[in-house]
């Protein structure tokens, strides 16, 4: 079952390939399709911001990429590569509550070989190797069944001489990526938390247990492959369950020879953020008390309340000295 209801073409979408494939394969799986007289869709249906909400969390718009001046990407990429915007997932503590919470519907691009030849300019500018995220705002491989864009991305990629690509998912439906030319050129990370925050905030993700299954796949196939451990929460007895979840990792992933990254990141928010999700999921059990948080102002100009230096210290070591203890072949980028 689709994770769509409806999928909205703006006008100009229709003038390239990918929306005519998007457009019959939503006529097979039954889907309702809305064709919009204006390349602008302006809100979502609903009374109410909760109502907006999960209407737009199963509705794909279908449209042209207007810019293509690419955002830069601390400190996971050189640049953004904008194949999607949007999730369909409906995790409570989600960053892109801040950014899109009166938009969240999945948008997807068709003009993909301009982004491509974007992409491609930047690459020659700069002569070296360059690093591209393509899931800065959004997770990528659950509107793949429909777009083929992670598919014509890791082709390019693959080849391409210092062009590289990487991308985040909590999604495990990588079948149609295994048997790609990807050269080792892409890497795909897997976003995984401990049991408990998934069954209590990660809405309509998969299980703990199919991401792993996901990443074997993966690693089968001869990615690059990396681990995002995201948001940590420190709550009760925080380091025996993520000291469990990592001796799960080492205990059942695959042994290649190549090194898998690890990024851990602490859960933060905005008051933005906040007030949107107490809005959505109003009996949300997130702990989001300011007062036991450091504020601290992000690159994008707003601030967000993250855990104090003592607790951050405490993570820090935590994870530095399990990861150490692991049997498998990695690399810590950051933990933040």
């Amino acid at each position: 079952m689709s994770a769509f209801q409806r999928i909205i073409f703006e006008k100009d979408a229709m003038k390239y390939k990918m929306a005519d494939e998007i457009l019959s394969k939503a006529k097979e799986e039954g889907i309702e399709t809305t064709f919009l007289n204006s390349n602008r869709y302006i809100s979502e249906k609903g009374q109410t911001k909760k109502d907006k909400y999960f209407y737009g969390k199963q509705t794909m718009i279908v449209g042209v990429r207007k810019t293509l001046k690419f955002q830069t990407c601390k400190p996971s990429a050189h640049y953004q590569l904008p194949l999607v915007s949007g999730c369909i997932g409906q995790c409570e503590y989600c960053y892109l509550n801040t950014q899109f919470s009166d938009r969240p519907s999945v948008y997807v691009y068709v003009n993909i070989e301009e982004i491509l030849d974007q992409a491609a300019a930047h690459i020659q500018e700069r002569g070296e190797l360059t690093l591209f995220e393509g899931a800065a705002t959004s997770d990528p491989l659950p509107s793949e069944v429909f777009t083929g864009a992670l598919k014509r991305t890791i082709e390019f990629f693959g080849q391409s001489e210092f062009g590289r690509f990487r991308f985040v998912t909590k999604y495990t439906s990588v079948d149609d990526l295994l048997q790609l030319d990807h050269k080792d050129h892409t890497e795909i990370r897997l976003s995984v938390n401990i049991p408990s925050v998934i069954k209590a905030y990660e809405h309509k993700t998969p299980s703990l247990e199919k991401r792993i299954e996901a990443i074997n796949k993966l690693i089968g196939a001869g990615y690059s492959v990396g681990l995002i451990i995201a948001p940590v929460i420190l709550e009760e007895n925080w380091k025996d369950h993520y000291g469990e979840l990592l001796s799960i990792l080492d205990q059942v992933l695959i042994r290649k020879e190549k090194v898998i990254t690890f990024e851990i990141i602490s859960h933060r928010f905005t008051s933005r953020a906040k007030n949107s999700i107490l809005e959505i999921y109003e009996n949300t059990q997130l702990p989001m008390r300011e007062e036991d948080r450091k504020f601290k102002y992000g690159q994008f100009g707003y601030g967000k309340f993250i855990y104090t230096e003592t607790d951050m210290a405490s993570m820090k070591a935590f994870f530095q000295e399990k990861l150490g203890e692991m049997g498998i072949a990695h690399k810590i980028l950051y933990i933040i």
